[in-house]
Parts: structure tokens; sequence; C-alpha cells
């Protein structure tokens, strides 16, 4: 299995440019099946997650083709298979989203229930309510969600908890119901308001995506054409954090800065000198130790919970005590059992972690156990003293595009070990 080797101790330099939003291109992808003529899509990350959903795609019948680098093109009019088997989605719980667009386009669907990290409870009950209330019958047969609609019909679906992929299902499948649908309480993420450009490109008549109420006025027909993927808000982040702790200066291009507000403005809290342009991110550290910080996720414009990871690793070598309270996964803070192992003080008391920062962490094999919970590892590597062995990143391959590379532009002595 592989690991990543980091010895640490050299502060992050350089420049990176950043890739395209895996939370945006999953659900993205989905999408595409409710276009009738082939999408082409840019900025396609590559990821572990993303050949999952192709793999989706094409078990359903949709024909994928890879076209240089970042882009790729999906026509979905072959589609003839109506299942998204266990094999896929139990590797990855967005596969779910597939749900929407099979049974708007083409009145049936049958899904496994997910799996996907073990970050908590997940539930697709919302999903399955919110359809419910458009028309569809709906079952659990076997583990699986049936999903059956001649057409569905636009309703009023008030979310009783804020759910991205939740938000995300339903605005697709309202794309093509008969008449009018209000989604309030919707998620409010950068990358929901991505996925809704991208079905407004198509001929989709959607009003309020990034505001907590979103109206979708049904639609015959969708079209394919192109689009560019969103940049990674949580990847910029995460070398934001990783040059913080390690005292460097990095610039990241082809940002959204605007998208960053909560991570940004802790980063410069922590003490980090933080400039942004319409395009990038440059932040400056000078050699300096970071102020630890509170942190309270919350769902967007909130902290993200993509996050709180890897500002708990920047806490575990800052100067001062911190707490971070997690608000939207429980069993999230499996990473901080990894960092002890390396010599944070962290104390864990239900939905909290204390930090009391120490000067130095010292490298030490540990394990990955979600995806953000390996970036938290990595960048806990790069600031610490001595070598770092990171076992299980195959979480990380699901997230980060190229990670190993990037770090190592930015100076990183880090290398990918196939033990």
């Amino acid at each position: 299995m592989d690991k990543l080797e980091i010895v640490g101790g050299t502060p992050l330099h350089g420049e990176v440019i950043a890739s395209g939003a895996k939370n945006a291109a999953l659900p993205i992808l989905a999408a595409t099946l409710l276009a009738e003529g082939p999408v082409t899509l840019s900025n396609v990350p590559h990821l572990n997650d993303v050949t999952t959903s192709v793999k989706l795609l094409r078990s359903v019948g949709a024909e994928v083709t890879f076209h240089d680098g970042t882009s790729l093109e999906i026509d979905s009019d072959s589609t003839n298979d109506f299942v998204a088997p266990y094999e896929l989605v139990k590797t990855m719980r967005a596969s779910i989203l597939v749900l929407g667009p099979l049974l708007a386009r083409f009145g049936q669907a049958d899904v496994s229930l997910p799996g996907g990290c073990a970050i908590g409870a997940r539930p697709v009950n919302l999903h399955v309510e919110g359809l419910a209330a458009m028309g569809a019958e709906i079952s659990i047969v076997d583990g699986f969600v049936r999903a059956r609609a001649k057409r569905l019909k636009g309703a009023r679906i008030v979310l009783d908890t804020v759910t991205v992929t939740g938000t995300e299902n339903l605005v697709m499948a309202a794309t093509l119901a008969e008449g009018e649908s209000l989604i309030e309480n919707a998620a409010r993420e950068p990358e929901v308001i991505d996925l809704c450009e991208f079905l407004t490109s198509m001929g989709a008549q959607i009003e309020g995506a990034g505001t907590s109420t979103i109206r979708v006025q049904g639609v015959a027909v969708l079209r394919g054409g192109p689009y560019s993927v969103m940049p990674d808000r949580i990847e910029i982040g995460t070398y934001l954090v990783g040059a913080a702790m390690t005292g460097g200066r990095i610039k990241i291009k082809r940002t959204r800065p605007n998208d960053l507000d909560a991570v940004l403005q802790k980063l410069e809290e922590c003490g980090a000198d933080v400039r942004v342009d319409s395009q990038s991110i440059e932040l400056d550290m000078s050699g300096r130790r970071p102020r630890a910080v509170d942190i309270r996720t919350a769902p967007y414009p909130g902290f993200p919970t993509d996050m709180q990871a890897q500002f708990c690793a920047l806490n575990a070598v800052a100067e001062g005590t911190a707490v971070i309270t997690e608000t939207i996964f429980e069993n999230r803070f499996q990473h901080a059992l990894e960092l002890q192992r390396m010599g944070a003080n962290l104390s864990i008391q239900g939905n909290t972690v204390v930090s009391r920062g120490v000067e130095r962490l010292t490298g030490a094999p540990v394990m990955a156990t979600d995806l953000r919970a390996s970036a938290s590892l990595v960048l806990a590597g790069l600031a610490a003293r001595g070598t770092t062995l990171v076992d299980r990143i195959y979480h990380i391959d699901r997230g980060y595009e190229c990670l190993e590379e990037k770090l190592a532009q930015l100076g990183a002595q880090i290398r990918r070990r196939h033990d």
C-alpha cells in the first residue's frame, strides 16, 4: 500500500496552480446525465473520486471521452441502464448524486445506499423526502433507493438541515420537473453555485443560487455544451495552511479568493500576511510561528468543516491555546489521535478539540482515516522534526490532485513509497 514519506522542517516557498474543485466536479459530472447532446468539461481534476464518477457514468451507458489533460466529453444520450451499483457507490458517497438526474430525465433510478469516508452519519433521507414531494415513488429495496416517476412535479421543499448533496440532487431533479420548485434552507456553498451555473448554461432556469432559497422553473430539455469547473477552495486552503505552519511564503494562481473569506480571515488571525487579487492568493509568514486560532465549523459562508483538520494541525504547532468546535459531522477528530503520536498536545472533548501548541512536532508513522485527516497529517509532517510516514494515502488520492508533486514544487521533501 502506498505511503507518503515526508522529511519536515523546510518552509514552503514558491508558486502553484490550483486544481479544479472535486466538490464541484462530482455533482457536475452527475448533472451531465440531464443533457441532450455532449457536454465538454474542462478543469476537471485527476482524482480517484472523478475516476469513480466516470466509471459510474459509463456503467449506466453514457459515453465518456478524455481530451488532453483536464478536459472530458460526456454524452449521456446512450444511457440505457439506471442502476448505480454498490461496488461503485461504496467507495464514494457522492454517487447518490445520480439519483436526481436519472429520475428526472429517464423516469427511474436504482441507487445503492452510499459508503465513503468514516466521518459520521450522512443520511440520504432528505434527498428521498424531497424527491417524494416532487411526486416520485420511492422505496428502499435490498440496500437500494428505488425511485420511479413518469415526470417529476415542481414542489416546495423545506430541508430540515442544510445539506450540500441534498440541495444539489433536488436542484438537478427540479430542472426537468413540470412547473416551479422552491428549495428552502438550501446550501449556499460555492460548489452549489457552480453546479447551478453549469445547469443554467445548458438551459435551466434557476434563481437564488448562493442564497438559502433556490427557485427552479422546470424546462422540457437541457442541451449540452462547454463548461469549466471552479478552482478547489479546500485544496487552496490546505496549501496556505502548510505555508503558515512552516513559516513560508507561497502564491497560488487560478483561485477565486472570495470563496475563501472565512479561511483567509483565520490565516490573518494566526499572523500571516495575506494578499489577494482577482485570481491569486499570496501568503507570507516571514519565518514566524503562527498564533493559535479558535475555529467553529458551520455551513457556508461559515468556516468549512473540510478545513477543520488542517487548522487542527496548525494549532498543534502554534503559539497559545485554542478550541476547535466541529458542528457539521460527528466522529471527525480521528486525525487528532494521530497528531498526538507526533507530540501534539490535544484534548478531545465531545465535538471539540483543545490544543496547547508545542514548538515542534516530531516525525512518526501515522495513519490517515479520511480525506481531510490525511491532509492534516501531511501538513504536520512538513512542520515536524525528522521523518513522517503517512499510511493509507488512498484517501488523499480521492481529493488532492498531484499533492506530492505540488508540495515538492514548493520545496517540500516528500516522496511516495510503494511498500
